[in-house]
């Protein structure tokens, strides 16, 4: 089957090479894309992922790992931040008809991730007759309600989202939380797929390299970028309730910028101010490759997000044998099964999260017994290979269909 992925904000290729834009601002949009258009071309689909052009210097077309990117010339050739590209995703649209009209190949289906990929493809599929799958990958109705005013979204991105869900021809959701937030903004749940997100479980696992650490003192370990939504806050006001343990925080921007990080400011002077400054380290970005030997070396990993569809660092982390603490919200709340493979605590609660992390830190034979339930589930349900077995059944239902794709109002 031939597959066009439209990813306008997300190369792969900044998985496949050095980053040319920090995970900051992509989130893991651009790691899913990858690893999932990977597992495509290994179940032997022709697949294509179509990203903006942001530089002069990139080629056309990029052989990658079984796949084909290909460079679309959408607004100015320069790097634009994802909350400002909505006025080129017309034109993004237009080029994708024009190369499925008459560049000799024709996708059979086309798979949309972000709301934003989603109008542009939506223009192509409804000029070509190419049905349109879409992976929202966060929802702004999410960001409104835990952030209100905070919340950076262009306005008009929710009416938009509620529109193609009822536009497209499947939506494709990573956890149960999202479908219930779609059925609220009115989308069917005859439109939605459920698949949960895969892991690289050769880049992940439980043997490998080790950060080295002090062995005498319990390290917990907590993996995201540096803003609100992923509960860092929640973490380092816990630490006061799990005496000893230090907390390691990777990501963010690198380790050198970090000192003109504003959301590192803030979170280094509540360190200081809940007394825990010396019991906090933060890391900055490390490259994707050098992750699990930072899991490995923990003892556990705190997830406290306030939302997290697909709670791809808990996926990280239980693949490389470590017991995961969570909130139970999105991706974290499905993939974590609560006193087997890790313990939930609600949202926005430190000193619920303290307790759980301060009791299992206690409990060396509990640890390991998540951690060998945590790898069984993982190599049971979480491999992208069956992550992309599932798409394919769905791409399968929809891909003879061929019709219009209705407009978006």
């Amino acid at each position: 089957m031939r597959i066009a992925m439209i990813s306008e904000h997300a190369s792969p290729l900044v998985v496949l090479g050095e980053p040319r834009i920090g995970e900051q601002h992509l989130g893991e949009q651009h790691t899913h894309v990858a690893d999932l258009a990977a597992a495509l071309a290994g179940e032997g689909h022709d697949v294509r992922v179509y990203t903006r052009r942001d530089s002069t210097a990139l080629p056309d077309v990029v052989a990658a790992d079984g796949y084909q990117v290909c460079h679309v010339p959408a607004g100015p050739a320069v790097r634009v931040p994802r909350d400002e590209l909505l006025p080129y995703m017309g034109e993004f649209g237009r080029w994708l008809a024009g190369q499925w009209h008459t560049g000799g190949w024709t996708p059979d289906v086309a798979h949309a991730h972000f709301w934003l990929s989603g109008l542009a493809t939506v223009h192509a599929g409804r000029r070509t007759g190419v049905p349109v799958v879409l992976t929202y990958h966060g929802l702004g109705s999410f960001g409104k309600r835990h952030q209100g005013a905070r919340d950076a979204g262009p306005p008009g991105r929710i009416g938009y989202e509620r529109a193609l869900g009822r536009a497209v021809d499947r939506v494709v959701v990573q956890c149960q939380d999202e479908v219930g937030e779609l059925l609220r903004l009115g989308v069917p749940r005859s439109r939605m797929a459920l698949v949960p997100s895969g892991v690289d479980q050769e880049l992940f696992r439980p043997d490998g390299p080790v950060v080295p650490r002090e062995k005498a003192r319990p390290r917990i370990i907590t993996v995201g970028p540096m803003v609100e939504r992923t509960g860092l806050q929640d973490v380092v006001r816990a630490l006061p309730g799990v005496p000893e343990a230090e907390c390691v925080v990777v990501g963010g921007p690198p380790a050198d910028l970090l000192p003109a990080d504003g959301f590192a400011r803030r979170l280094t002077a509540l360190a200081e101010s809940c007394g825990v400054a010396d019991r906090v380290k933060l890391v900055g970005a490390v490259p994707r490759r050098q992750l699990g030997a930072w899991y490995r070396s923990a003892d556990l990993l705190v997830s406290a997000g306030w939302y997290d569809p697909s709670g791809a660092r808990a996926l990280e982390a239980m693949a490389c044998g470590v017991p995961v603490v969570g909130t139970d919200v999105g991706g974290v709340g499905d993939s974590v099964v609560h006193g087997l493979t890790g313990d939930l605590v609600p949202p926005r609660d430190p000193r619920a999260l303290g307790a759980a992390v301060r009791r299992l830190l206690a409990d060396r034979v509990r640890r390991f017994a998540y951690a060998t339930a945590a790898l069984d589930r993982i190599r049971i349900r979480y491999s992208w290979k069956r992550c992309a077995e599932q798409l394919g059944a769905v791409y399968a239902a929809i891909g003879t269909a061929a019709r219009p794709v209705p407009a978006v109002a």
